[in-house]
């Protein structure tokens, strides 16, 4: 047995859960995706709020597709918002402001 199915079987026991009802591959790429495609401090924050779904009665792979769709788009989402029109400038190349 690994280091982490040892410590997933501690974790378990500690925290009155049964071993079975976890989807350590379905977290584990959840995490993955976020991290890579989001942010990795996006990786334990976005795990624990899909604990937190489940335990609410959320579907755990329902939830952790809806997340993962959302991660792999995100780069290209935030990209979308950061471009900003551009701008008109004078003659001196300063911006032209608008009179709204």
């Amino acid at each position: 047995m690994s280091v982490l199915e040892d410590w997933i079987n501690a974790a378990c026991d500690e925290l009155g859960l049964e071993r079975c009802d976890i989807d350590r591959d379905l977290v584990l790429d959840l995490a993955r995706d976020v991290a890579h495609g989001v942010a990795r401090p996006g990786a334990p924050l976005t795990a624990y709020l899909l604990g937190f779904a489940v335990g609410q009665g959320a579907p755990a792979r329902d939830a952790a597709a809806r997340l993962t769709e959302m991660a792999e788009g995100w780069n290209a989402r935030a990209r979308e918002r950061a471009e900003v029109p551009e701008q008109l400038s004078g003659p001196t190349g300063e911006p032209v402001l608008d009179d709204a």
